[in-house]
């Protein structure tokens, strides 16, 4: 949500303050993106003069990378440090370890959902 441009917060004033330093940050590194594109690229994620979001430019960027981020917040990931119960084997929880997947299932190539995707009031 955060490099999507989505993200809804509400925090407190000292979070509110870091949330727009990291905005204006992002807005700088699009800005750069956005400058090395060519042609019809550059013309395409052409954004408002005053306000550079770059919001299609973001969107595009997550939906290109979406993979490649997961897996650099999961690769470390040992044991159940990032999951919660979630499978039901025998009619008791087990936890999906290593690779997001529950025993004698394939590793994970992909996100576990596309929560990502979905409103972040709806999580």
């Amino acid at each position: 949500d955060i490099v999507r441009g989505r993200d809804p917060f509400y925090g407190n004033t000292h979070e509110s303050k870091q949330r727009e330093k990291l905005e204006k940050n992002l807005k700088n590194i699009f800005k750069k993106i956005h400058g090395n594109l060519k042609g019809e690229a550059h013309n395409y994620y052409k954004d408002d003069a005053k306000k550079k979001n770059f919001y299609q430019l973001r969107e595009d960027w997550w939906t290109a990378n979406r993979h490649t981020v997961w897996e650099a917040i999961t690769c470390d990931a040992q044991g159940n440090t990032y999951f919660r119960q979630t499978c039901d084997d025998n009619g008791t929880f087990s936890q999906a370890n290593k690779y997001c997947r529950c025993d004698g299932d394939k590793a994970n190539v992909d996100p576990p959902t596309y929560f990502d995707y979905v409103p972040q009031y709806l999580r």
